[in-house]
């Protein structure tokens, strides 16, 4: 029996042996359309190795391989039939090739992790944990993420809603080095890794070729959206439609148009980060925004850890143990309807932009909130469909609300993030010099900022109301004078007062005992499933 081998040390130059014939195939393969596959061979002799026979062709195209053989055994002087026997072998061992590297080239998919018994009641015991969220905190403080606790609790509990019917998703802002994309991989690895997928970049029609199912409630982390500006409209729809689809024209195999519908279904969770905002203000407009602290009370916790990694004074082992706790604790929490029963008190205050969307995100954070504590509400049962569900507390509507605080005030505000942190540095300064107007060459330099940049803040500043021009002229510098001293304490007072009393009038209605205030600003309530919690741990 003729001895046959294809050797592929080389993908550029494959080489295929069958017996006394050596056949090259010159620049290997494509692996893509699977309905030809085109080759340039170089056929050899072992008994005439300076005579050589090159040719280009299908192998699938039936005509242009018989005129190969002919051609080839004439050129040769080799009999057609041992030239099409190993012709058709070489096409078998080809298809077999292509094969297999279409696989290997398959995303290996996490397997689902099969918790241990103890695993399994370590997790639960956790979710029955009387004051979770605070709990939650200090873990993720303790699993390697330095200062943001309250971003990376948000992230953590919208990472948490890839698994519900209508998930959240999160956008990261700040400026360069401010550490978007440094907290939510950190809190990314507090998902468990069959439950994500981390993308750098994505072509134009990527999200199109995922399998129908693939990205079906996992999380998608999108290192930078600068890197995905070709396929912002495909996020949106799979954000607002959880599904995207798509018509692209095929030929058949007679070489005929025809046209098929790829299809992508969600519901997906997608977090992403930019440094800007107003770029991407349509994506922005269907997610929880995070901003970044940036103050030198972070730069100082930052570099302090830092320091302390390079001195090995960290113990990684733990950290690494704590994020598997958080992991299986994600592991356990089940599918499971939630109804808020005091959603028709809740309200947003009049400054916020495009309320209808803010709304949803309020609504589904709170939501979300209770989802996180199923293991600690009473699971209920809808008497007409049979549907069975969990009820969201008024601790539930509290704690979203003490957590959402920033982005609410946020999106109340009409300066952005960068010219807001620099309107009220601006104030502070000012105060401090005991004065009301300044020259923008004396602010850069006691700021440190580029001539670019203050004078993109100053524009806005001026444009909006919030400065007005003193006196003095383009030639010897124009004097600033504020307009407006107390408008963020404003905005933040009226927050404040409608969510005080939006808590009284469910109270009112519902007749239930005043919330308590936690130190960090969490309000809890402890209720009987908390104190059993309480006593199971016990």
């Amino acid at each position: 029996m003729t001895k046959t081998k294809l050797i592929t040390e080389n993908p550029e130059l494959l080489l295929y042996l069958d017996g006394k014939l050596h056949i090259s195939i010159l620049g290997g393969i494509k692996l893509t359309g699977l309905d030809r596959l085109k080759v340039t061979l170089k056929v050899v002799s072992t008994e005439d190795k300076q005579n050589a026979f090159r040719h280009s062709l299908d192998l699938y195209n039936s005509i242009q391989t018989e005129q190969m053989i002919e051609k080839s055994a004439e050129a040769l002087d080799i009999g057609t039939s041992e030239i099409g026997t190993a012709v058709s072998r070489l096409t078998a061992a080809l298809e077999q090739y292509r094969s297999e590297r279409l696989e290997a080239m398959k995303p290996i998919q996490p397997e689902k992790k099969q918790l241990t018994e103890a695993e399994r009641k370590a997790a639960i015991g956790y979710l029955k944990s009387a004051n979770l969220l605070e709990r939650t905190k200090q873990a993720i403080g303790k699993s390697g993420i330095v200062g943001e606790e309250i971003n990376a609790l948000i992230a953590y509990l919208i990472y948490t809603s890839r698994t519900r019917e209508t998930p959240l998703h999160l956008l990261c802002l700040g400026a360069s080095g401010t550490g978007k994309t440094w907290l939510q991989e950190k809190v990314g690895e507090l998902i468990p890794e069959e439950d994500k997928l981390e993308i750098t970049t994505l072509s134009m029609n990527a999200f199109y070729y995922f399998g129908k199912e693939e990205l079906k409630y996992k999380l998608l982390l999108l290192e930078d959206m600068d890197g995905a500006d070709n396929v912002l409209y495909p996020i949106r729809e799979l954000q607002s439609k959880r599904r995207i689809s798509k018509t692209v024209p095929l030929k058949d195999s007679k070489g005929n148009l025809k046209t098929i519908t790829l299809q992508v279904e969600g519901p997906v969770c997608i977090s992403g980060c930019t440094t800007r905002e107003q770029m991407y203000e349509d994506n922005a407009n269907r997610c929880i925004l995070l901003y970044m602290d940036n103050s030198p009370e972070q730069d100082v916790k930052i570099m302090d850890y830092q320091r302390k990694m390079s001195a090995g004074l960290i113990d990684q082992y733990a950290e690494k143990k704590v994020r598997e706790q958080l992991k299986n604790v994600q592991r356990m929490l089940k599918p499971i309807s939630v109804k808020n029963p005091y959603a028709p008190y809740l309200q947003l205050p009049e400054a916020v932009f495009k309320p209808r969307r803010t709304m949803l995100l309020l609504l589904l954070f709170t939501e979300t909130v209770t989802y996180y504590h199923q293991y600690q509400r009473d699971l209920k049962t809808d008497e007409d469909t049979g549907e069975q569900y969990i009820e969201t507390t008024i601790e539930d509507i509290q704690a979203a609300f003490s957590l959402l605080e920033t982005t609410l005030l946020k999106k109340s505000d009409e300066l952005n993030d960068a010219c807001r942190s620099f309107f009220e540095k601006l104030k502070t300064y000012l105060k401090e010099q005991d004065t009301e107007t300044f020259y923008s060459k004396e602010v850069r330099a006691a700021f440190r900022l580029s001539p670019s940049s203050i004078g993109r803040y100053l524009y806005e500043l001026e444009r909006m109301g919030y400065i007005k021009i003193a006196r003095g002229s383009r030639y010897k510098g124009f004097e600033y004078k504020i307009q407006s001293w107390n408008d963020l304490e404003n905005l933040a007072n009226d927050a404040q007062g409608m969510v005080k009393s939006i808590m009284e009038n469910i109270q009112s209605v519902t007749r239930i005992p005043p919330v308590t205030q936690s130190s960090d600003g969490l309000h809890k309530m402890q209720d009987t499933s908390e104190k059993d919690a309480v006593t199971h741990e016990q």
